[in-house]
């Protein structure tokens, strides 16, 4: 079955903002979804799928906080799709993310400071044997359309794939999370419909 990885440097980059909206859309879809929460000191995950049970919200895919990678692949045989949501900052065991995933997400903002980071863990990847076909970026916080082609030109030109569309820095977002929603479930059809197009695109990315 599948499994995907979101990993990413630093925090704030919408990397558990992306995992969450996919396992949600993916369990709407009809498949069996779960998703493992592997920011120990955070469980930012965990806490959201509180959130999402305590409103009566569905689809609500499993969720649990794992303290190692190996106890949570160990969930892979059981469901459709395995969401591996890594730590917020690329470690020793983000290698083994990757390689454990079908498809490996990394999430970035406009910002040197987001981008920076994003290329140079994409490239220690690589170096480490994963296949760059297997990596997609996916952008957030993005306030224009001029920051957003900016930002997809600086990762194209550093040889990797960005995912169609991006999140808009808009506090609907946040809010929506705030209650147990994905992003994909914000009430502002616009910001819907974007949200949308990034997870499509990142479904779209899955191997066959």
């Amino acid at each position: 079955m599948p499994v995907i990885a979101a990993v990413s440097q630093k925090g704030g980059v919408a990397k558990s903002t992306f995992s969450r909206a996919l396992a949600v859309e993916l369990a709407r879809a009809g498949l069996s979804v779960h998703l493992a929460d592997l920011d120990v000191d955070q469980g930012s995950q965990v806490d959201w799928h509180r959130d999402r049970l305590a409103a009566g919200l569905t689809p609500t895919p499993p969720t649990q906080l794992y303290p190692d990678l190996s106890a949570a692949l160990a969930q892979a045989s059981k469901v459709d799709v395995l969401i591996l949501d890594g730590p917020a900052r690329a470690n020793k065991d983000t290698v083994a993310l990757a390689k454990a995933a079908d498809l490996v997400i990394l999430p970035g903002g406009a910002s040197m400071d987001d981008l920076r980071p994003l290329v140079r863990v994409a490239h220690s990847l690589v170096r480490a044997g994963i296949p760059k076909e297997r990596l997609v970026c996916a952008l957030s916080r993005i306030s224009t359309e001029a920051e957003a082609e900016a930002a997809r030109g600086y990762i194209r030109e550093a040889g990797y794939r960005v995912a169609d569309g991006y999140l808009p820095e808009r506090a609907s977002y946040r809010q929506a999370q705030n209650s147990g929603r994905a992003v994909t479930e914000v009430s502002a059809p616009t910001l819907r419909a974007a949200a949308e197009v990034v997870i499509q695109s990142l479904v779209d990315s899955l191997p066959e």
